[in-house]
């Protein structure tokens, strides 16, 4: 096990990706620009956000609320700033003015680090039409990496064998906890050099207090979300906790300091346990 989590992973092209992220989906819109700026202060630089959670606007003006108050120290670069197409906005037409209505909600930033497709459901057909427009606007600058989501085994495959593929995708965001490990699903990923983003690593909550958590927790003298995002992260993904408490934001922060022993690993791990809190598109067609 490693003994130490690095703050950023380096991307199969090259660039960084901060290896703790703020999800911020269901954050209300009136309280998603304080929460993303408080979130700066204590040390966040990972933000991840998508057109279904109708807050892009509200998460980029929280972050240049930061940028502009010590432009000197603070820095866009340091920002890793990250949105999703939603289904109804694929095809390469229905893209092309998609990504620009994503960059116009976050004016102040300039540009978009990471753009995904939010889910495989589209179909065939338009998800490598999506991600014909996502690559011209990497070629334009206005997007720096692209990457997909809740993508299956048999999606990536089919996006790495077009033969139009120009810029491989980064990342793939899913799913991912002790009860939804999705082994194979992940490692297939680690092996075509794709970042594993673990979203709803918390469980949204449900499992929480599970007594496994606890357990682990009391031993380690952290708490129950600090043990899951630390689970995830030991396992070599990229977790983005959610939470709209700003106590809570520093906690979740809080998980390069100690470390999961082999053993609390694996009594973690429940590999033939199949508990999805959020959707399943993983095996759609």
């Amino acid at each position: 096990m490693k003994s130490s989590i690095p703050k950023k992973y380096k991307l199969n092209n090259g660039n960084y990706i901060p290896t703790v992220g703020l999800g911020t989906y269901y954050l209300p819109q009136n309280k998603t620009k304080q929460i993303v700026y408080e979130a700066c202060k204590i040390g966040y630089k990972h933000f991840d956000t998508a057109v279904l959670y109708e807050n892009e606007k509200e998460v980029g003006e929280g972050i240049s609320q930061w940028l502009n108050e010590n432009p000197e120290v603070h820095k866009r670069e340091s920002i890793f700033y990250t949105t999703k197409l939603w289904n109804n906005q694929c095809g390469y037409n229905e893209a092309k003015y998609a990504i620009k209505e994503c960059l116009n909600k976050v004016k102040g930033l300039g540009y978009i680090d990471l753009l995904l497709i939010h889910s495989p459901l589209a179909g065939s057909l338009l998800r490598l039409e999506t991600y014909r427009a996502m690559q011209e606007a990497v070629e334009e600058g206005i997007v720096k990496n692209i990457g997909v989501s809740n993508y299956g085994k048999h999606h990536i495959e089919e996006l790495l064998n077009w033969s139009d593929l120009k810029i491989k995708p980064v990342v793939n965001q899913i799913e991912i906890s002790p009860w939804l490990m999705r082994q194979e699903l992940a490692d297939y990923c680690k092996s075509r050099e794709l970042i594993v983003e673990a979203y709803a690593p918390l469980t949204h909550g449900y499992k929480i207090k599970h007594p496994d958590v606890l357990k682990v927790a009391e031993e380690c003298n952290v708490t129950p979300g600090q043990v899951l995002i630390r689970w995830s992260l030991q396992h070599g993904y990229v977790p983005l906790p959610k939470t709209a408490t700003l106590h809570r934001l520093k906690e979740n922060l809080d998980v390069y300091g100690f470390e999961l022993s082999d053993e609390q690993m694996l009594f973690l791990d429940h590999p033939n346990s199949y508990d999805p809190t959020d959707w399943e598109c993983t095996d759609a067609p």
